[in-house]
C-alpha cells in the first residue's frame, strides 16, 4: 500500500456496530513512504498507524484544476 502525506484514509469498524473512522495522512515514518503512518482523525485525534486489512485509502489528486 503506496500511501503519501495529504491521503485521506478511511478504517472500516471491524465489528458489526463498529465505526468507520477516517482521517489525513500527517506524516510517513517507513522506508520508502511506508508504514507506520501519522494520522489525524476527523475528531482532532493523531495516532501512528499500521493499515490492515479494513484500511482504504482516496490518495490525494494534485492535478491542476480538480476539485
Amino acid at each position: 500500500m503506496q500511501i503519501a502525506a495529504g491521503s485521506r484514509i478511511v478504517i472500516h469498524g471491524a465489528r458489526v456496530g463498529s465505526a468507520e473512522r477516517h482521517g489525513t495522512v500527517l506524516e510517513t515514518h517507513g522506508e520508502g513512504d511506508g508504514p507506520p503512518y501519522l494520522v489525524k482523525f476527523e475528531d482532532g485525534h493523531e495516532s501512528l498507524i499500521f493499515p490492515g486489512v479494513d484500511c482504504e485509502v482516496e490518495h490525494r489528486d494534485d492535478t491542476p484544476g480538480s476539485p
